[in-house]
């Protein structure tokens, strides 16, 4: 079983390359992921794999993880650079965003996205925002 970082880092990977199998296996069955572009939240493989799908026909984003750190209550803060094209190859976002993730017996069980020092889940993400 890889550690955090590596599990992270494997994540976002399978989540750059379209592969969500590979992701999804790195997560818990009720794993709760932040809709980024729609806000709300999925919960549960079967939720992420339809809104990542959504997400895909309307959007093509690459997340890479520039440093991932402990945080004090087990949490894993993870710095990103988060650029978000339109199918047509324009640019919506290029810039730092912030994910905290909480693992569970090896496996990722919650993501949030933290904007301007909140999690917020009822309204998009600013890196969708401008859609």
């Amino acid at each position: 079983m890889p550690d955090s970082q590596t599990l992270i880092k494997q994540a976002y990977a399978a989540f750059n390359s379209r592969d969500i199998d590979s992701a999804l296996a790195l997560m818990t069955e009720g794993v709760s992921w932040p809709k980024a572009s729609e806000g709300g939240r999925a919960v549960g493989k079967k939720e992420i794999r339809a809104y990542w799908t959504r997400q895909w026909q309307e959007f093509n984003p690459h997340v890479e993880p520039v440093k991932i750190g402990e945080q004090h209550d087990g949490t894993f803060n993870v710095n990103v650079h988060q650029l978000v094209k339109s199918l047509d190859g324009d640019v919506l976002f290029d810039g730092a965003v912030n994910h905290v993730y909480t693992i569970a017996n090896g496996l990722i069980e919650r993501m949030d996205i933290k904007e301007d020092q909140t999690n917020s889940d009822s309204s998009p993400s600013a890196a969708f925002a401008m859609h």
